[in-house]
């Protein structure tokens, strides 16, 4: 259903752009219209075998469609958010009916320097962002560890071996006390490749690496992705918490909206929190839902990742209205909830405005 909705929507985004780019006299005159819409058929027919034999398949041609079909789809959301703007802006021309088509050709060079920015943005390596906070019934010995935490790697076609060993080094700099996985480990197509094993296998932190799945760790009924977990030598959250420490406690819950999806109607967040001893504890959640509910059960601290911070603006408008906890830290009543942007990227390797993150929590004692 998400490939048939994703589709349709990029299909009217092809036909809006490109009927509206017809109109801005530069192409005119230089661009016969049946070459135009000629491009934007291939353009259409790239992101289809993109999304259905690039993703689906294997090697180095799948590979390349996939990152062509991808990318392609940012660049035309880009395009279509300039030139849909510019035409509010026009009153779909009425306004200024002699003007408007040369803005046409505006917004679509505005939308192809976003494009450009996006990209660059997108291939640069996450920035690490600190935070401190405090937990009520820390431990005395925990004052002042480090938790770091990644989130979304999506590994797979595009995001291999190379670029993780990238992200273990940056990892291993920060000398971690306890490094956290946040879900979405793999992209969630096809099999994990072989070969991210040992790079994951050099990940580790003297309190363990920990891990929670995410929703694309439930695509297809697959459970290679959690069996390669384990074989790294992570421990696996579900559902569950593990006394790291006396008094330190780590909780995690299977992905929400993966259980929602799934019809589940047990409360996986109960399940996890109950009859923990006393202490702090630090709960792991890929999709940043039911913070107040995690807040009265008496979480400390919560970490979350799935939105990507919307990863291309101003995609993170929408995708606010479903995870109002979007990006960054929060305070829900006595807990603080930390949305990481997302370490990797689904589909294109672009973002804009929305770097990649990775990020580092010192642990205190609250007063």
């Amino acid at each position: 259903m998400f490939g048939v909705v994703l589709l349709f929507l990029i299909t009217v985004m092809h036909v809006y752009v490109f009927w509206r780019g017809a109109s801005v006299p530069l192409l005119q005159r230089h661009v016969p219209r049946r070459f135009l819409f000629a491009a934007g058929a291939l353009l259409w027919l790239g992101f289809f075998c993109g999304r259905v034999i690039g993703h689906q398949g294997t090697g180095a041609f799948a590979r390349a469609l996939e990152l062509f079909g991808m990318n392609w789809m940012a660049i035309l959301f880009l395009l279509f958010v300039a030139l849909l703007a510019m035409d509010l802006l026009t009153g779909f021309g009425f306004l200024l009916p002699g003007l408007a088509p040369s803005l046409r050709g505006l917004a679509l060079v505005i939308g192809a320097l976003l494009s450009l920015v996006a990209l660059i943005q997108g291939l640069r390596p996450p920035v690490v962002q600190s935070y401190d906070v405090s937990l009520a019934g820390l431990p005395r010995e925990m004052e002042g560890k480090t938790v770091v935490a990644m989130s979304d790697l999506h590994l797979g076609s595009l995001l291999g071996p190379e670029w993780l060993a990238a992200r273990v080094n940056q990892v291993r700099e920060l000398q971690p006390d306890c490094v956290v996985l946040l879900g979405d480990l793999f992209e969630g197509h096809g099999r994990p490749q072989g070969e991210l094993l040992p790079v994951l296998r050099r990940l580790a932190a003297p309190l363990g690496v920990w891990v929670v799945p995410g929703n694309h760790e439930f695509h297809n009924g697959n459970n290679t992705a959690l069996s390669l977990v384990r074989e790294a030598g992570y421990h696996l959250l579900r559902n569950n918490w593990v006394e790291v420490r006396p008094g330190f406690l780590l909780a995690g819950v299977d992905d929400l909206t993966a259980a929602r999806r799934s019809g589940r109607k047990d409360d996986l967040l109960a399940k996890a929190l109950a009859d923990r001893p006393a202490g702090a504890t630090i709960l792991l959640s890929h999709t940043p839902w039911q913070a107040e509910q995690a807040a009265r059960a008496g979480v400390g601290l919560m970490l979350s990742g799935h939105t990507h911070g919307g990863q291309i603006w101003p995609f993170g408008y929408l995708v606010k209205r479903f995870y109002p906890l979007l990006a960054g830290r929060y305070e829900v009543d006595a807990m603080t909830v930390i949305v990481c942007r997302g370490t990797g990227t689904w589909g294109p390797r672009m973002r804009l405005w929305r770097p990649g993150e990775i990020v580092r929590v010192r642990l205190h004692r609250a007063e």
